[in-house]
């Protein structure tokens, strides 16, 4: 759950933190910030002078303050231009509880490493007016689809733990290579394929793998419809590891197109390129409301092309 910061969002931005750590030779936390981050000093003495660095207390930190390791500020960093993703962000629901957007592709979630600016987060806060918004869960940049989030802090935690303990009935669909041996049923004319393997993801490492192992993740599979040597499919993820679905579909020998993480990762893609998306879309939600007990169904109106 996202906690509430000492600072509100600027411009659809939340504050940036910062741990003031100890063993610095500074005698001002203005030292401190200059000698951590060169070449910053103008930036700090005017946000200071502005107001707009506190500490985790709400206490203004002003260009004399001095030095107390252990603390945590917070102020308003100044994000670097970004290319802009030539796509909408649709609203497809809105109410005073939460907000479901149809995230198209190239956009990510939420402000981290290069992206900042160009996410959802940002753009439905400014778009709606909304400085409180949160997500109550992810897509990675690359999917598009529903996405849910958060309008009134109260509710954060309600929301974010029906996505996070999988009461959440989601439906994905992928396009990718036709394999007829794969002998997949047509949705509704049989059971799915079940897909199941372990899944182990390492901490700075781009991609996933499938190990030996007892499975950890569990994806349901079936085709929706077929076209030449292509074919859409259904994807019903029972677990949520990262990238589950992408690994899934490659391992059965027809990796989703536009996919340039599986089978062989290939990170050459510019962010200036939006010409060959991820055939990916979170099709709909479905979940009771931890609020009103009502059942409630979010479905995407993006398609994706062949």
């Amino acid at each position: 759950m996202a906690a509430r910061t000492p600072l509100p969002a600027r411009d659809g931005l939340g504050p940036a933190r910062v741990r003031i750590e100890h063993g610095a030779d500074a005698a001002t936390m203005l030292d401190y910030l200059i000698e951590r981050f060169p070449g910053s000093e103008g930036f700090w003495q005017a946000e200071m002078s502005r107001g707009h660095v506190v500490d985790q207390h709400s206490r203004a930190v002003a260009v004399d303050s001095p030095y107390r390791p252990g603390r945590i500020l917070y102020y308003y960093r100044q994000p670097v231009p970004e290319r802009h993703v030539p796509f909408d962000l649709r609203v497809l629901h809105q109410d005073e509880a939460i907000v479901v957007v149809d995230k198209p592709h190239f956009l990510a979630t939420i402000p981290r490493g290069q992206h900042v600016t160009e996410t959802v987060l940002v753009r439905a806060r400014r778009q709606l007016g909304l400085d409180d918004l949160v997500p109550a869960h992810r897509l990675d940049r690359m999917t598009a689809g529903v996405l849910v989030l958060v309008a009134d802090p109260r509710w954060r935690k309600d929301y974010q733990e029906l996505f996070a303990q999988r009461q959440v009935r989601k439906v994905y669909e992928a396009i990718a290579p036709h394999e007829p041996a794969l002998a997949l049923p047509n949705a509704g004319e049989g059971p799915p394929r079940t897909v199941r393997s372990r899944i182990v993801k390492q901490s700075g490492v781009m991609v996933a793998e499938e190990v030996p192992g007892e499975p950890n993740s569990e994806t349901l599979v079936d085709l929706l419809e077929v076209r030449g040597g292509l074919a859409r499919y259904r994807l019903r993820p029972i677990t949520g590891k990262t990238h589950q679905l992408r690994l899934h579909m490659s391992s059965l020998g027809v990796p989703i197109l536009g996919d340039t993480y599986y089978p062989v990762y290939r990170p050459s893609r510019g962010d200036d390129d939006f010409t060959d998306p991820l055939r990916l879309l979170a099709r709909s939600l479905e979940f009771t409301d931890p609020i009103t007990g009502a059942e409630r169904r979010f479905d995407s109106r993006l398609a994706l092309q062949f």
